[in-house]
C-alpha cells in the first residue's frame, strides 16, 4: 500500500471553556491543532465561551435588565460568548500556519439549524447534517480546519438561538456524523470520566472506556461533565475521546466513550413470563442487613426486575421465571427471622411495560400521559419505576396487550 492509498484521519475536536480560559490555553490548543494536522489529519474544531465567559454575560445582562429579559434576547447576548472565541481561536490558528476558517450564525452558510425553542434549542438534524456537507465538508477535505462556534445555533428565518446545557458537545456530535469523523475528542479540564466527582470523593480514578448507557446513568444523576440531550446526538458508530487541555496533545490517552443511544420514545412489554411483586412491611424495614439479605435472595431466586422502598415497605419485583414458590418461602423466613419485618404480601401474574428515551426525566406531565388512559379503560398499575431513561409500568399479565396499546397511543407511538 503506497502513502497515497492511506486515508487520512478525520477528528473533530471540542475546546470546553476551562481549555480556553486565557491566552496561554489557547495558544496551547492552536498549537496541539497544528501538530496533528501537520500529519495530515483532517480536524474540524467546535469551541465554547472562554473561561467563564457566559456566567459572566448571563450575570450581566440579568442584573442590567433586572431580570427582566425574554429568552430571544438573552440567546442573542449568550451567543456572544461563543462567537468572540471562534474568531479568536481561528487567529490563534492563523498564527501557528494552519489554514483556517471561522463559522459565524451570521455566516449565509452557517451549518446548525435550530427550531425557535430559546435557550434550549433542538437542532433539525436533516438540515444540519445537509449544511455541514454542503459547506463544512469541502473545507475538512481540503485540510482547511473550520472552527465553528458550539452551543450556538440559528433558525430558518435567522434569528440566534442556544442549544442548553452540553451545548457544545452537540454541535460536535451533529459535525462529526455529518464528516464521517473517526472519533471526537472533548477537550476539558479533567483527565477523563472519573469514578466519582473529585469535587467530593478523594482519589477517585479515571474510567479508561465507558458506554453511553451506562454514562447517561451519570447525566441523569446530575453530573455537569457530559449532559444527557447531548448524548442523544452521539453517532454510535463514533467513538469519544475525553482528555485534558494540560497534556497539549491530542493523542494523550483519556477516557473512551463508546456506543449510542436511541433517541426514539418508545414502549415495549419487556416480560418473558409473568412476574411478581413481593411486599415486606414493617417498622424500620428499610435497615441494611434486612434490605440486602431480601435483595441477595431475591436475586439467587429469580431475576430481580426492580424494587421500591421506604422506612415501612420494600417491594420486590421478580420474574417467574424460575420457581416462584422456593422464592417466596425464603423471604418468608427472612420475614421470621427480622423482627422489624411484620409480613409479606404477593401479587403474581404481573407483565411489565418499558418505556424508553432519552431525557424522559425532561418531559412534564409523562406520568400522568401513560397512566391516565390506563385509568380510564380500568387496568390498574400494580407499580410504576423509574430510572435511567426508562419508565417500567407493571400491569396484570392478561391485560399487558391492552395496556401497551393504551400507552402507545397516549404517547404518539406507532402500533408494534
Amino acid at each position: 500500500m503506497t502513502q497515497l492509498d492511506v486515508k487520512p484521519k478525520k477528528i473533530v475536536v471540542k475546546y470546553g471553556g476551562a481549555s480556553l480560559a486565557d491566552s496561554e490555553r489557547i495558544q496551547m490548543a492552536a498549537k496541539a491543532v497544528a501538530k496533528e494536522a501537520v500529519k495530515g489529519t483532517r480536524i474540524a474544531v467546535v469551541v465554547s465561551a472562554m473561561g467563564k465567559a457566559t456566567d459572566h454575560l448571563l450575570n450581566t445582562v440579568k442584573n442590567a435588565s433586572g431580570g427582566k429579559i425574554g429568552k430571544k434576547e438573552l440567546d442573542e447576548v449568550l451567543a456572544m460568548g461563543e462567537r468572540t472565541s471562534v474568531r479568536i481561536f481561528a487567529i490563534a490558528l492563523k498564527a501557528n500556519g494552519v489554514e483556517t476558517r471561522y463559522f459565524d450564525p451570521s455566516d449565509q452558510d452557517w451549518p446548525i439549524i435550530t427550531d425557535d425553542t430559546f435557550s434550549n434549542a433542538n437542532p433539525i438534524l436533516e438540515q444540519c447534517h445537509e449544511r455541514v456537507r454542503q459547506h463544512v465538508l469541502p473545507l475538512f477535505e481540503k485540510g482547511i480546519v473550520p472552527v465553528i462556534a458550539g452551543f450556538v445555533g440559528r433558525t430558518v428565518d435567522g434569528k440566534i438561538t442556544t442549544l442548553g446545557r452540553g451545548g457544545s458537545d452537540t454541535t460536535a456530535f451533529i459535525l462529526a456524523k455529518a464528516l464521517a469523523a473517526d472519533e471526537v475528542i472533548l477537550v476539558t479540564d479533567a483527565d477523563g470520566i472519573m469514578t466519582a466527582d473529585p469535587k467530593i470523593i478523594r482519589n477517585p480514578q479515571k474510567i479508561n472506556k465507558i458506554d453511553v448507557a451506562t454514562l447517561v446513568g451519570l447525566a441523569d444523576s446530575g453530573t455537569k461533565f457530559i449532559h444527557r440531550k447531548a448524548l442523544k446526538y452521539k453517532d454510535p458508530a463514533i467513538n469519544v475521546r475525553v482528555i485534558a487541555y494540560t497534556h497539549g496533545d491530542l493523542n494523550h490517552d483519556g477516557t473512551v466513550i463508546t456506543g449510542g443511544l436511541s433517541t426514539e420514545l418508545d414502549a415495549q412489554i419487556v416480560s418473558e413470563s409473568p412476574a411478581t411483586s413481593i411486599t415486606v412491611v414493617g417498622q424500620g424495614i428499610a435497615k441494611p442487613d434486612i434490605v440486602k439479605e431480601l435483595i441477595k435472595e431475591a436475586q439467587a431466586g429469580s431475576t430481580l426486575l426492580g424494587l421500591t422502598l421506604n422506612h415501612h415497605s420494600l417491594v420486590l419485583f421478580v420474574s417467574d421465571e424460575k420457581e416462584p414458590e422456593a422464592l417466596l418461602n425464603r423471604v418468608h423466613e427472612i420475614v421470621l427471622r427480622h423482627k422489624e419485618a411484620e409480613a409479606m404480601s404477593v401479587r403474581r401474574n404481573l407483565a411489565f411495560i418499558r418505556i424508553s428515551g432519552v431525557g424522559l426525566e425532561e418531559t412534564p406531565g409523562l406520568i400522568g400521559r401513560i397512566s391516565e388512559p390506563l385509568r380510564l379503560n380500568d387496568v390498574n398499575i400494580f407499580g410504576i419505576l423509574t430510572s435511567t431513561s426508562h419508565i417500567l409500568v407493571f400491569v396484570n399479565w392478561e391485560e399487558k396487550e391492552k395496556a401497551l396499546n393504551l400507552i402507545r397511543s397516549s404517547l404518539g407511538l406507532k402500533g408494534r
